[in-house]
């Protein structure tokens, strides 16, 4: 079957890639916004919950494609922020997809705070829509923040989120072993679980 990933993050795309190649035997196709000419197309994300951006997404990429779609949402919760940056977490410190200014908000704002009270999650919601059915798949990774950046793998917060039973950050990490651990690697997974029985 054919899926179309509705995202034009490529670090998304990337891992999106990998983890349903790898939990996927055949039989599915992914299409991506640039195979239809849709690369340049931003959707509004004016939800207020994971799900809610989610839905908007695969609604908007499914009525443009006409190909069953996957969306996800996906963000950073700090218990010591009262669960921020939550779905801000791309545009936390005031420009979206600015990894590097969003991370040292992070730790600016954390900068007096123990190691004890750091804990935080990942945490992805895929929304699946196809016209008829909307079908949602949520992964967590819990974990604390780290006082400094670690690593140069991944993207957004990773050099700064160190997954809970482990000791380096997921920057630090090959992608073979972050996508095992993370939210979305949980999600992806629980959606490829689903459409090989659907």
């Amino acid at each position: 079957m054919k899926l179309f990933v509705a995202t034009n993050n490529n670090h998304k795309q990337t891992e999106i890639k990998q983890i349903l190649n790898d939990a996927v035997t055949s039989g599915l196709e992914l299409v991506f916004p640039a195979d239809l000419a849709l690369k340049n197309i931003e959707i509004e994300e004016n939800g207020k919950t994971f799900e809610e951006n989610a839905l908007i997404k695969a609604k908007a990429f499914f009525d443009l494609s006409g190909i069953p779609s996957i969306a996800d949402d996906s963000g950073l919760e700090i218990e010591a922020l009262n669960g921020s940056p939550g779905v801000n977490s791309a545009r936390f410190a005031g420009e979206h997809g600015n990894d590097s200014l969003n991370r040292s908000k992070v730790l600016d704002l954390l900068k007096d705070i123990p190691p004890d009270k750091r804990t935080a999650r990942f945490r992805c919601v895929i929304c699946y829509f196809d016209g008829t059915t909307t079908k949602y798949f949520e992964g967590v990774c819990n974990g604390v923040i780290h006082s400094e950046e670690k690593g140069s793998g991944g993207f957004g917060y990773d050099p700064i989120f160190i997954p809970t039973g482990f000791s380096k950050t997921f920057a630090e990490m090959t992608a073979g072993e972050k996508n095992k651990l993370s939210h979305r690697g949980k999600a992806l997974r629980l959606l490829a679980d689903w459409l090989a029985n659907h």
